[in-house]
């Protein structure tokens, strides 16, 4: 066999240029290597295993989650450490997007959270944003922002009774107004020339509309006869005062 021999110029250059290259490239994370592991630390809370959450995470790692919580490794990994007595739980990632760059991978996904407590089912949906960052040849999961997505609440009784009394035109400003109506024992809501919406309750006079943040009640005076529609999201409301009554 013939022994090919390199001179030293050559074994310089591949020492210089070569070799550091190809350990770069094998430094690279690949998308379905960012699934794995982001699947592997939604399972480990389902199983209260904080070893996933040691491993990916950075020491300084910033996730800021759907409640506007602002947490750091320990309050991660302490959440991770024990699922409450009676929760079961699942996670299944969808609808996946990735960028990856030199030093940095981010990675965006749904995450659909099926929810049993004590054999009563629940679940949400959220999306991730998801930072890794490769320090000294490690990716590690350095930042996190989620959002829950809406979803309506379950509709409960109706008194239909006042459905009459809550009828007519309501004003936020001069020229802004907005129109509830009653037809068939249904309640409508319809702002300007916007379609018109069904006013759904999810308790006695605590009204929703699908797919809209928030809720809309009304207001009585002293007299008990309704002076203003309130549009509330969350502890803020908007006002609007009863200008004229749907006449029957």
């Amino acid at each position: 066999m013939k022994l090919k021999w390199y001179s030293a110029e050559t074994i310089f250059f591949l020492l210089i240029f070569i070799l550091p290259c190809r350990a770069h490239a094998g430094e690279t994370i690949t998308p379905e290597e960012l699934l794995r592991r982001t699947q592997n630390l939604f399972n480990a809370i389902a199983a209260s295993d904080i070893a996933p959450w040691e491993k990916y995470l950075a020491a300084d790692c910033m996730y800021f989650d759907e409640k506007g919580r602002a947490l750091n490794k320990s309050d991660l990994v302490k959440e991770a450490a024990q699922l409450p007595k009676g929760y079961w739980l699942k996670f299944t990632i969808e609808k996946t997007q990735v960028r990856i760059f030199d030093a940095t991978a981010i990675l965006s996904y749904d995450i659909v959270e099926d929810l049993k407590i004590y054999g009563q089912q629940l679940g949400a949906k959220y999306h991730m944003t998801d930072t890794w960052i490769r320090r000294n040849g490690e990716w590690q999961l350095t930042a996190a922002q989620a959002f829950r997505y809406y979803g309506d609440p379950a509709t409960g009784d109706a008194d239909v009774s006042k459905f009459a009394d809550y009828a007519g035109t309501y004003e936020l400003a001069p020229g802004l107004t907005a129109i509830v109506s009653v037809e068939e024992e249904t309640l409508y809501y319809q702002r300007g020339d916007n379609p018109r919406e069904v006013l759904y309750a999810e308790v006695p006079g605590l009204f929703y509309r699908k797919g809209v943040e928030g809720r809309i009640l009304f207001r009585m005076d002293t007299n008990g006869k309704v002076d203003a529609l309130i549009s509330r999201r969350n502890h803020e409301d908007l006002i609007w005062k009863k200008v004229l009554q749907q006449e029957e």
